[in-house]
């Protein structure tokens, strides 16, 4: 590579662009962290998926076992209320911690954070994290899937559980961006 002082205007532009500002396309680092983000998204869309599989169960609860009230019958079935509940609140779960995963936080591309931690480490270790998100995601919704809605309603406490399980990755993961 030509030495600075020896490009013209643009090929100096660039070397800034690539060095003296901070940005470069081919440093492993920036890779990783683009990577980071993909696999959160990815993440955060089978989340999505499922839930929109748990929000059509409840619809589909609520139709068969919450009927409009009658003369006869002006109260609804407790049961069914507090099932119907319980799949909003799986849904809303769902909601929550997909948005989580898509906006958690990864180690700003600047000189101190490269001065003092070693990023590249630190963002394979997030990697390793995504990992795990991505396996509880990738089984999670092949279950809402391929189990519909009778999997839904008979497994809404292992729904709960793969939510509760995702909290404590992002909460992993934000330990490895802590000082």
């Amino acid at each position: 590579m030509p030495y600075f002082y020896e490009t013209n205007e643009f090929e100096q532009v660039a070397v800034n662009l690539f060095y003296g500002w901070g940005y470069n396309f081919y440093r492993m680092e920036n890779q990783l962290r683009t990577d980071d983000l993909l696999v959160r998204s990815k993440v955060s869309e089978l989340l999505a998926a499922a839930r929109t599989d748990v929000v059509n169960t409840g619809i589909k609860y609520r139709h068969e076992h919450l009927p409009p009230p009658t003369r006869e019958n002006p109260f609804p079935n407790p049961e069914a209320v507090r099932t119907a509940k319980a799949i909003d609140e799986e849904a809303a779960a769902l909601t929550a911690i997909a948005a989580q995963i898509r906006s958690a936080p990864v180690p700003e591309n600047d000189r101190m954070w490269q001065r003092y931690r070693d990023e590249a480490h630190t963002l394979l270790q997030l990697g390793q994290v995504d990992k795990e998100l991505v396996i509880i995601a990738a089984a999670l919704r092949g279950q809402t899937q391929n189990g519909g809605s009778a999997w839904i309603l008979e497994h809404l406490s292992e729904i709960r559980s793969a939510t509760d399980a995702l909290r404590a990755i992002l909460r992993k993961r934000a330990d490895l961006l802590t000082i």
